[in-house]
């Protein structure tokens, strides 16, 4: 059993690490809100254009094989895709903010959600790292392995609280009925 003070420290660490996980999950929010506004931006242009001209600002070569595949993926654009990819990484930040909300507030739901996005995220992982060991997938899939197994330890150090909580009160209750 912990002293109170080992209790209390380990309270304050397990409320910075999940404080942590929460600004991950905000700065993800932000990340893709700006991709969707970008997209918003995007509508009624030529994205090809837009495209070759951010790739003559970063100083890639247009003959190299990722940058004809970012001009095609351009070039294919439609209003009616960048209005759907706009939706769909509003509704993603949003997932993103609540989560971050509920985690800072150290809510139970916001656990659930952030350990089933993790998990469910992993195949993805899994698939990116069979194309090929890369630093950014490597750490990519350690940060959601770490996140994803820290949740689960929450969730179940939630559940026995519950239920050791359970059994005080119905000590409790047995105590004064009799």
């Amino acid at each position: 059993m912990l002293s109170p003070a080992a209790k209390i420290d380990f309270h304050r660490a397990q409320k910075s690490l999940l404080r942590a996980v929460a600004t991950l999950e905000f700065v993800k929010g932000v990340f893709v809100l700006l991709i969707g506004l970008c997209a918003i931006l995007l509508v009624r242009k030529d994205a090809w254009v837009v495209a070759e001209s951010l790739l003559a600002l970063l100083h890639i070569n247009t003959d190299r094989h990722v940058a004809q595949v970012f001009l095609d993926f351009a070039d294919n654009l439609t209003d009616t895709r960048l209005w759907a990819a706009a939706r769909l990484a509003f509704v993603y930040s949003a997932l993103r903010f609540a989560e971050g909300y509920g985690l800072w507030k150290e809510r139970t739901w916001a656990e659930w959600i952030a350990f089933l996005s993790g998990t469910l995220l992993f195949p993805l992982e899994i698939r990116e790292l069979l194309r090929g060991i890369t630093v950014v997938r490597s750490l990519l899939f350690a940060v959601n392995i770490g996140v994803v197994s820290y949740m689960f330890f929450l969730l179940r150090a939630g559940r026995r609280e519950r239920r050791l909580q359970r059994l005080a009160d119905v000590e409790t209750r047995d105590q004064q009925a009799n």
